[in-house]
C-alpha cells in the first residue's frame, strides 16, 4: 500500500503541531457529532459532499448528529476544515437557481490525515478492550517464505522479478500481522495482570491463559526464531540486489518528481519490504543487531514478568484470609448501591455494610447464672468475653467453604469385594466338607473347612439337650446322651448332627493339625427345606 503526504523531508515543529490538531475533534465537546460527520465522509471513496448531502446522510444514519440543522452543520464542517480533517473541494457547482447555488457552493472532501485518524479512532472504539489472538500460524509461513526466497535468490540466474515482488509483499504482510498481534495481546495481558481485584474465578482463567496459551506462543517463537535468523543470514547479502531488481521491475510511485519550484515535493510511503530499513527491522525482530536485544528476547522477558505478576496475585489471594486483600470491586459495588438507593434505603445499607448500629445493639448477653442489675454502670460491670470471630469480622459465621461430603465409594467397593471373597471361601469349605464326608480319615481338610466344621460343632453342642442314660444311677458313674445336638447353615446348604456313642473315636486331619473327638459321632448332610431330617446324612465315627 502506498500513501502520499505533502510536506518537507524533515517535519518541522509547525507541521507536527498541524498534524496533532487533527486529533482535536476527538476531545471537543461536540465529539460525537464530529465522529458522525467524519463517518459520513469515510463511508465512500473520494467523497465530495455539500451541506445538504451530509445532512441527508446524517438523518439516514441516525445517531447524535441527526438533529443538526444546516447552519450548525456548516459550523461543524468549517471547524473540521480548520483542524485539517476535511478540505474544501474545488468541484465546479452547476446550479439552476441562485438558491440552489447558495446551498451547494460549499463542498467538502476528506483529507488523507483525517481519514487515517478516523479509521484509527473507529478501530479503537470497536476493539480496544477486546483481547486479540496471536496469529501464531503466520510465523511458520514467514519461516517457509524466507527459506524459499533464500533458495531462489541464491540459485543461478536469481529470482524472477514478479515472483520476488509477490513473495516479498506476502512475507512482510504475514510478518506485520504476526508482530501486531503479539504487541496487542501482550498489551492486554499487562493491563489484566496489573489488576489487584481479581477474584478466584478470574485468577483461574488467567492462570490457564498464561500456562497454556502464552507458553505455546513462546515455545513456538523460541523454536522458529533460530531458523528464521539462519535464513536471514543467508539472504542478507543478496537483499540490496533483490531490492534493486524489484525497483527496476516495478517502480511504483518512486518516479514522482518535485513539482513547481521544487519547494513542494511528494513523499512516498513504499510498500513493506521495498526498503532496506524494512529488512533491518525484520532482522532486528529475531536477532540482536543493535546491542539492545531482539524482540524475541523482549517477548521472553515479558512472559517472565507476566508469570511474576501471576505469582504476585497468587500471594495476594493467599493473604486474603487475613484481610489484606484489595476490596476495590466490593467498594465500587457498594458505592453504586448508595447512588441508586433512596435515603432511607441508603441508611439501611450503611448499617448493614459498616455495622453502625445503635448503642442498644452493642454487647453480648452475660452468662445465665450472672444477673446484672439495670442500674449497673458499664465501667464497673462485669466483662463479657467477645469471640475472636465477632471481634475481628463482626460475624459469628464460620469462614471458608463447607467441606465436601467424604466419598466412601472406594471403601464400600473394597468391603463388598472382601465380603464376596469370604462368602466364596465359606461356600468352598462347605463343598469340601460335603465331598469329604464318610472318609475324613483319608483326607486332609483345609483351614477354612476345619474352621467351618468347628463353628457348626460349637453351635450344635450349644443347642444340645442332655439326657441321663438309663442304668447309670451309681455315684460317679452318671452318663448322659445328647438330644437335638445339631446345627445347620441354610445359605451354605450344610447341616451337622452330633451324637454320643461310647468308645467312638473320630479323628479329623487338617493342615493346621489333627482334631480328636472321643465318644462323638458326626453326621454331615445337606440342609434343604425340601428334604427330611434324615436325608443325605452320613455317619462319621
Amino acid at each position: 500500500m502506498v500513501g502520499l503526504t505533502t510536506g518537507s523531508a524533515q517535519d518541522t515543529g509547525q507541521d507536527a503541531h498541524r498534524r496533532l490538531d487533527a486529533y482535536t475533534y476527538l476531545s471537543a465537546p461536540e465529539r460525537l457529532e464530529h465522529l458522525a460527520i467524519m463517518r459520513v465522509f469515510c463511508g465512500t471513496l473520494l467523497a465530495d459532499l455539500a451541506v445538504p448531502d451530509v445532512l441527508a446522510k446524517l438523518r439516514q444514519a441516525g445517531g447524535p448528529a441527526v438533529g443538526l440543522d444546516a447552519d450548525t452543520l456548516t459550523v461543524r464542517l468549517e471547524q473540521l476544515v480548520r483542524w485539517g480533517n476535511l478540505l474544501r473541494s474545488s468541484h465546479t457547482v452547476k446550479a439552476s437557481s441562485i438558491s440552489e447555488y447558495q446551498r451547494s457552493r460549499a463542498r467538502y472532501q476528506l483529507s488523507k490525515l483525517g481519514e487515517r485518524i478516523q479509521r484509527d479512532a473507529d478501530g479503537v472504539l470497536a476493539e480496544a478492550d477486546a483481547v486479540r489472538e496471536v496469529s501464531n500460524e503466520l510465523l511458520a509461513l514467514v519461516e517457509r517464505g524466507l527459506r524459499e526466497l533464500a533458495e531462489l535468490v541464491t540459485a543461478p540466474g536469481g529470482i524472477e522479478p514478479q515472483d520476488g515482488l509477490e513473495r516479498v509483499s506476502t512475507l512482510f504482510v504475514q510478518f506485520t500481522e504476526f508482530a501486531d498481534s503479539i504487541r496487542d495481546f501482550y498489551a492486554y495481558l499487562g493491563q489484566v495482570l496489573a489488576r489487584y481485584d481479581l477474584d478466584s474465578t478470574e485468577y483461574q482463567g488467567f492462570k490457564e491463559l498464561l500456562l497454556d496459551y502464552v507458553e505455546a506462543i513462546t515455545e513456538d517463537v523460541a523454536f522458529r526464531a533460530p531458523r528464521i535468523s539462519a535464513a536471514l543470514d543467508t539472504l542478507w547479502p543478496h537483499v540490496p540486489g533483490l531490492l534493486a531488481r524489484l525497483d527496476a521491475h516495478a517502480q511504483g510511485l518512486t518516479g514522482l518528481s518535485p513539482q513547481g519550484d521544487g519547494r513542494l515535493e511528494t513523499r512516498v510511503q513504499r510498500s513493506r519490504g521495498r526498503e532496506l530499513a524494512d529488512w533491518e527491522g525484520l532482522c532486528g525482530w529475531f536477532s540482536d543487531t543493535d546491542g539492545q536485544g531482539s524482540q524475541v528476547d523482549q517477548l521472553r522477558d515479558a512472559t517472565l514478568r507476566a508469570l511474576q505478576s501471576l505469582l504476585a496475585n497468587a500471594k495476594r489471594m493467599l493473604r486474603s484470609a487475613t484481610g489484606e486483600m484489595s476490596r476495590r470491586k466490593d467498594l465500587l459495588r457498594l458505592a453504586r448501591w448508595f447512588e441508586e438507593a433512596a435515603p432511607q434505603d441508603a441508611h439501611d445499607i450503611a448499617v448493614a455494610a459498616f455495622g453502625l448500629y445503635g448503642a442498644r445493639h452493642l454487647g453480648i448477653p452475660p452468662a445465665t447464672d450472672e444477673v446484672v442489675p439495670a442500674y449497673t454502670s458499664w465501667w464497673t460491670g462485669p466483662v463479657v468475653e467477645v469471640p475472636v470471630a465477632l471481634r475481628e469480622r463482626g460475624s459469628r459465621a464460620q469462614r471458608g467453604r463447607t467441606s465436601a461430603v467424604e466419598d466412601h465409594s472406594a471403601q464400600k467397593r473394597r468391603l463388598r469385594e472382601a465380603a464376596r471373597e469370604r462368602a466364596a471361601a465359606r461356600t468352598a469349605a462347605a463343598d469340601e466338607l460335603r465331598s469329604a464326608s464318610g472318609r475324613f480319615a483319608e483326607v486332609r481338610l483345609t483351614s477354612a473347612a476345619l474352621g467351618l466344621l468347628l463353628e457348626l460343632l460349637a453351635t450344635a453342642l450349644g443347642n444340645a439337650q442332655l439326657r441321663r442314660r438309663a442304668g447309670t444311677d451309681r455315684v460317679g458313674a452318671t452318663e448322659f446322651d445328647l438330644d437335638q445336638a445339631r446345627s445347620e447353615d441354610a445359605e451354605l446348604g450344610i447341616r451337622l448332627t452330633v451324637r454320643r456313642s461310647a468308645d467312638a473315636r473320630c479323628v479329623l486331619h487338617s493342615v493346621d493339625g489333627d482334631l480328636l473327638l472321643d465318644d462323638l459321632e458326626l453326621d454331615i448332610g445337606r440342609a434343604s427345606s425340601d428334604t427330611s431330617d434324615s436325608d443325605a446324612e452320613v455317619s462319621v465315627s
